[in-house]
This record gives C-alpha cells, sequence and structure tokens, in this order.
C-alpha cells in the first residue's frame, strides 16, 4: 500500500509528505522493522518509540509516525496521538479484516478465559471455522501461538485478524481486558456480540477506582455501535445478576440479552443441581429449554456456561448445539484444574487472582471437601496491593489450612507483600513460606484422605516472575512431583 493511501485514513491532520514510498509492513518494534516498513513511534511505560527511530531506519523503515518532528532522512508524519493513529492504520492496511468476521468480545473480571474457551467449542460443533485470541494463546483453528497480553496492541491486534481471515476464519471470539479498552487496543474491531462476565475488584493499581474500572468495561458495550443494521446486527450479553450490567444496559444502542441465576433475565439456569462430578441444571431461553449435565463444577461455571450460550444463541446457533456442546466439554486448563497422580486426596490448581474468583473457588471446593481444605495463595507484585488483606482474609474465613506464599512476586520483595496479607489477618491461624515450590510441597505431605489442597492464583502459567528474571514455574507439575515424592516415600 502506498503511504500517501494509507496516510488517507488519517483525517483532518495536515501531513506534508510529497514521497510516497509503498509500504509493506507496519511495525511498533524497530527490532521487527524490514525494508519499506512504516515505523511507528509509541511511548510506552518504560521504553519510547521515538527513541529508536533512527535504529528504524537503518533496518529499512522507508517513512516513520511520530508525535514530534524527528531529523531522519526518511518522511516523517507526525500526529497527536500515535496509538490512536495505528489503530486507523492497522485496521485499514490489513483490509479492515473483522468487518467480514462474526467477532464476539468477553470483558469482565473473572471468567474471560474459560467463557471464551466454551465459545470457541460450542462455535466449532456448529460448523464454524474459529479463532480464539485470549491469556492463554491465540488459537487459529487448530494452531497456538504464543501471547504477551491478553489483549494485544493494536497492530498486533489487526494483523492476527488478516492472518485468521486469511485461513477462512469465520468466527473470531476474544478476551478484552479493561486496560485494552481504556488505552484504545481494540480500536477498529467490529464487535458483532459483546459479553460481560462480572465486575469485582481487579487492576486498581491501573485504574485507580472501581468507578473508572467500570467505566473502562463500559467501552465495549458502548463502542458496539449507535446504529441499527439488520444484515449485521449487535448484541450486548449482560450479567442481570451484577449490578454494572444496568449501567451497561444503558450505555449500549444493541440489542440486549441478559442471562443470570437469581435474576429475571432471557438466559437462565434453573433447578441447580452441583456435585463433586459435575453440574446439572434446565436452560431456559428464548428459544426453548434443555436439560444439561456439565461436567464442569462450581456456580461460577454456571455463569460462564450462560454467558457462551448467550452469545452463541445470539450468533445463530442452535440451542440443541449449544446444549450438546456444555454437557461435552471437559474445561479449561489452569481453570479448576485437577491434578491427579493417584492419591487419596484432591489437589487443585486454579486461576483465582481477585478476591471474588478466590471466594468461588472455595465455595465450591467446600461443597465437596470431606476433610480439611488447604489453600496456598498469594499476591503478585506491583499490581493492585489493596486486594492483599482481602485475599488473605477469604483464604483464612474458607480454608482450615491457609498457606500464604509467593506468587509473582516481580520488582517487590516477596516478603513483603506476604507481610501486607499477613497484616489483614492479624491473630488468626495461618502459615507463611515464602518460596512457592516449599508451600506446595508442605501442603501435600501434610494432606490427608478426603483433603483437598487448592493451589491459587497462576493456573496455567508455566512461569514465575521474580525481580526481572522469569524462571520456568508450573503449579500442575510441581503438585504432581510433591504428590509422586510422597507416595514414594
Amino acid at each position: 500500500m502506498k503511504l500517501h493511501t494509507l496516510l488517507s485514513q488519517l483525517q483532518n491532520i495536515k501531513w506534508n509528505v510529497e514521497e510516497n514510498p509503498e509500504i509493506l509492513s507496519i511495525e511498533m518494534d524497530s527490532r521487527e522493522v524490514k525494508q519499506d516498513s512504516l515505523f511507528i513511534c509509541i511511548s510506552g511505560y518504560t521504553v519510547d518509540g521515538h527513541d529508536y527511530a533512527e535504529q528504524a531506519v537503518r533496518n529499512g523503515a522507508a517513512a516513520v509516525l511520530s508525535e514530534k518532528p524527528l531529523d531522519l532522512p526518511v518522511p516523517v508524519v507526525v500526529v497527536k496521538n500515535t496509538k490512536r493513529a495505528m489503530a486507523l492504520l492497522a485496521d485499514a492496511f490489513y483490509g479492515h479484516p473483522t468487518q467480514g468476521m462474526h467477532l464476539i468480545g468477553v470483558t469482565g473480571t473473572n471468567g474471560k478465559t474459560s467463557t471464551t474457551h466454551l465459545i470457541e467449542k460450542i462455535l466449532e460443533n456448529a460448523g464454524k471455522t474459529t479463532g480464539l485470541i485470549g491469556t492463554m494463546y491465540i488459537k487459529i483453528g487448530n494452531e497456538e501461538l504464543s501471547v504477551k497480553n491478553t489483549t494485544p496492541e493494536s497492530l498486533t491486534l489487526q494483523k492476527t485478524f488478516r492472518t485468521m481471515a486469511d485461513k477462512g476464519v469465520s468466527h473470531g471470539v476474544m478476551e478484552v481486558s479493561s486496560h485494552a479498552l481504556h488505552m484504545g487496543r481494540v480500536h477498529g474491531c467490529d464487535y458483532d456480540v459483546a459479553v460481560f462476565t462480572n465486575l469485582t475488584q481487579d487492576h486498581l493499581d491501573y485504574h485507580e477506582t472501581m468507578d473508572a474500572y467500570r467505566a473502562a468495561k463500559g467501552l465495549l458495550f458502548s463502542q458496539l455501535g449507535n446504529t441499527f443494521n439488520p444484515d449485521k446486527p449487535k448484541t450486548a450479553v449482560l450479567n442481570a445478576d451484577d449490578p454494572a450490567s444496568g449501567e451497561f444496559m444503558s450505555m449500549t444502542a444493541a440489542h440486549i440479552l441478559t442471562y443470570g441465576i437469581d435474576s429475571e433475565c432471557d438466559v437462565s439456569a434453573r433447578n441447580i443441581v452441583m456435585s463433586p462430578s459435575g453440574t446439572a441444571f434446565d436452560l431456559v431461553t428464548p428459544f426453548g429449554s434443555q436439560h444439561i449435565k456439565m461436567k464442569l463444577i462450581g456456580k461460577f461455571s454456571i455463569y460462564n456456561a450462560l454467558a457462551a450460550a448467550s452469545a452463541c444463541l445470539a450468533s445463530g446457533v442452535s440451542l440443541e448445539i449449544v446444549a450438546g456442546t456444555l454437557a461435552e466439554i471437559e474445561g479449561v486448563r489452569g481453570r479448576f484444574e485437577v491434578v491427579d497422580g493417584g492419591q487419596d486426596f484432591s489437589v487443585i490448581v486454579d486461576y483465582a487472582h481477585t478476591p471474588d474468583s478466590l471466594e468461588n473457588v472455595l465455595k465450591t471446593v467446600k461443597q465437596f471437601a470431606a476433610g480439611k481444605t488447604f489453600v496456598i495463595v498469594g499476591c503478585g507484585g506491583d499490581r493492585d496491593r489493596t486486594k492483599r488483606a482481602i485475599m488473605a482474609q477469604i483464604a483464612v474465613k474458607y480454608a482450615e489450612e491457609p498457606i500464604f506464599t509467593s506468587d509473582n512476586p516481580r520488582s517487590e520483595e516477596p516478603a513483603a507483600i506476604l507481610k501486607e496479607m499477613e497484616e489483614g489477618v492479624e491473630g488468626a491461624y495461618f502459615h507463611t513460606i515464602e518460596k512457592r515450590e516449599d508451600a506446595i510441597f508442605y501442603a501435600v505431605n501434610e494432606a490427608k484422605a478426603g483433603d483437598v489442597i487448592l493451589i491459587a492464583g497462576k493456573g496455567h502459567e508455566t512461569y514465575q516472575i521474580i525481580g526481572s528474571e522469569v524462571f520456568d514455574f508450573d503449579d500442575r507439575e510441581v503438585a504432581l512431583r510433591a504428590v509422586q515424592s510422597k507416595l514414594n516415600q
């Protein structure tokens, strides 16, 4: 695409650039620049892309997009906000890929990963070719690719959607984080269905207040647009049991489909029966009712199933396919995942890293634990400090054997994080074992028949960040090693 053609997407700015080179790629990382790239200078938290513009030119950049004049031997186009411009240019450069795709976005504090995976599986069973973008990976058909952020930057996102479209993906499903919404990473994404799971405390290190956090989530629904197109209808899928849905309802002009358990809504679960082996309920919808027997456990799993069912019904999938898929799905990696090494006690790994998710999972464990409940929990460094005491309080409330340990301490001292957790439960019974591996081994060695060990916070993660280093660490592998060691004693 010619530079002038690309720049024509940026209305209401003056660009005095006579040269009109062919642009073969757009890059925001100077190391990725190739011959005839457009390099976009992005000012990040730790790195300013303007400092790497010269390197980008040496690597072959044919033009540079900047927020200030730069003395370079190639055309420099100056705009007020390169991130906002990048979203526009990426969408155009990659041929507006989401406009020809049915795109479902899922936002909320908890349940995004499980809900997107349920949606993807239902769509697959409905014969659709799917793509998925989320916390764990990017998935295009059966191919999995690594991902740095839950929701990638707009440039990476549009490039990914172009790849999906070229590979025949008809239906895209993605987790949409509050950070991404607030930063404009999803500008240009043409969502057909937007799903809200729930809103509880998280990310206050970034958003500072719950009102700001809620407002960021609400952008997904307001950005569904203000027009009605019968050929491409938009639907907001909202959790009727969460108070934030009322505000999101007023923020969107899209069709609304509500789901829930306790409130009057469009899609609901009735006659719920929960057991250690699964969950059964009647799925009641505007399209009829079906009795569901799921292998997934817990009330939170019902909410995820209802959210996924609603999104797929809004996408034209039959109730029969929705119900059949919910009955067969095994679960999602690192989400209430059982570690079985032949022991006579239960070990469960879960991503629960917020107060609400930890409480939900522990409540579920208490429903089937025949003996004591152990919980191994920590809090991430360089993140919301206000939830540390709350997480500790929940652990002490629901577990007979609460164990505080390191999560991903990052640049903070692990002992300092643990002290803030301890201060929230002063006088209560708990253990503090700083090294996460030691904490897991301790719980396994202490567990007896019928006990349940919940290892919370990291779920599917295969690493631990201590300082600036990333170490291999998988809760599931460590737990299995601990179980095998105990059984071999």
